[in-house]
């Protein structure tokens, strides 16, 4: 009896220990929206936006963005394109600086592949997965400021922003 007892205090307690994680709370995320991922007239994949309210702005909350391809992309694509929108929508260069290391994990991906953009806003953490398997993070303040690459004044594709967020 005392066993089992025990059992279901452990187990109630991972529970609630559980619905107070981050990963709970990873689980709360909506999709708020998504759109064709465009390399001139070309569709290269598909753009999902996710967040903990669509409503709320994207720099005050968890968030998260997914591409999945249908295109094979070479990883140079993917550093070359993150430096060059850094640098429109953040003129700092030591902010920019602080991005090298994300951008530096991207791999080349082929079609059915995935990468996860994530901005945990408790812990101030940036991560990116491909495949769900993760390549790398970075925690800072200014973390969440890698989505303007997609989100910010000067995107990757207006269109594109607006189909996320809307």
């Amino acid at each position: 009896m005392a066993t089992a007892f025990q059992k279901l205090a452990v187990s109630t307690a991972l529970l609630m220990g559980c619905s107070f994680s981050p990963w709970a709370q990873a689980q709360s995320l909506n999709q708020c929206g998504n759109g064709p991922l465009m390399v001139g007239q070309k569709q290269v994949g598909m753009a999902s936006y996710f967040a903990q309210n669509c409503s709320q702005s994207w720099q005050e909350q968890t968030i998260q963005m997914d591409f999945a391809y249908t295109q094979n992309i070479p990883e140079w694509a993917f550093k070359r394109a993150a430096t060059h929108l850094l640098k429109r929508n953040v003129k700092d260069p030591n902010i920019q600086a602080i991005f090298k290391p994300i951008s530096d994990l991207y791999r080349p991906v082929r079609s059915g592949d995935l990468y996860r953009l994530k901005y945990t806003h408790a812990t101030q953490t940036l991560s990116l997965s491909l495949n769900r398997k993760n390549l790398g993070q970075l925690q800072h303040p200014l973390a969440q400021q890698y989505f303007n690459i997609w989100l910010g004044p000067q995107p990757f594709s207006a269109k594109l922003k607006q189909q996320l967020l809307n």
